[in-house]
């Protein structure tokens, strides 16, 4: 079997990852005209969810490393889902524009399913992922020197 060397996922842009988890956060609260608004906006917007995935909520499926201690069947199946949903996604979005909308019910379901504790909701978890991701962006792509800061909206 051929080795692979597997090279860590460059971070979204800042612009990319606040319209991604905003149109998450809008499907999510089933606000049509919002989601509507921000699919509009960005029109490789199921593309952009489907990184959001890969770059961020799949890492928190993920493995610990081995000082974790003892790993579980649940850490292992954890992990495997967060995969075949990646992988799933990415078939979807080859669809276009219009896939957006089931990838992001797709993500919401996950989350709901997966990520969230009994005293958790879906919203919660998907604006600390956004406060993630957005983290991971703006380290990579830190703002030039005396741009305007911008706050994520509250939907």
């Amino acid at each position: 079997m051929p080795e692979t060397t597997v090279l860590p996922l460059a971070p979204m842009t800042p612009h990319a990852a606040i319209s991604a988890f905003s149109y998450l956060r809008a499907v999510q609260a089933q606000d049509v005209a919002a989601a509507r608004e921000f699919a509009g906006a960005e029109p490789r917007m199921a593309e952009l969810l489907v990184d959001a995935v890969e770059r961020i909520v799949a890492p928190v499926t993920a493995l610990p490393g081995p000082e974790a201690g003892e790993l579980t069947t649940e850490m292992f199946a954890l992990e495997a889902l967060g995969q075949v949903l990646v992988s799933t996604l990415r078939i979807w979005a080859q669809a276009g524009p219009e896939a957006a909308e089931g990838i992001a019910c797709a993500v919401i379901d996950f989350v709901l399913q997966f990520l969230t504790d009994d005293h958790e909701d879906v919203a919660e978890v998907l604006r600390q992922l956004e406060a993630v991701g957005v983290g991971q962006a703006l380290a990579a792509h830190p703002a030039p020197a005396g741009a305007q800061l911008v706050r994520l909206s509250d939907v």
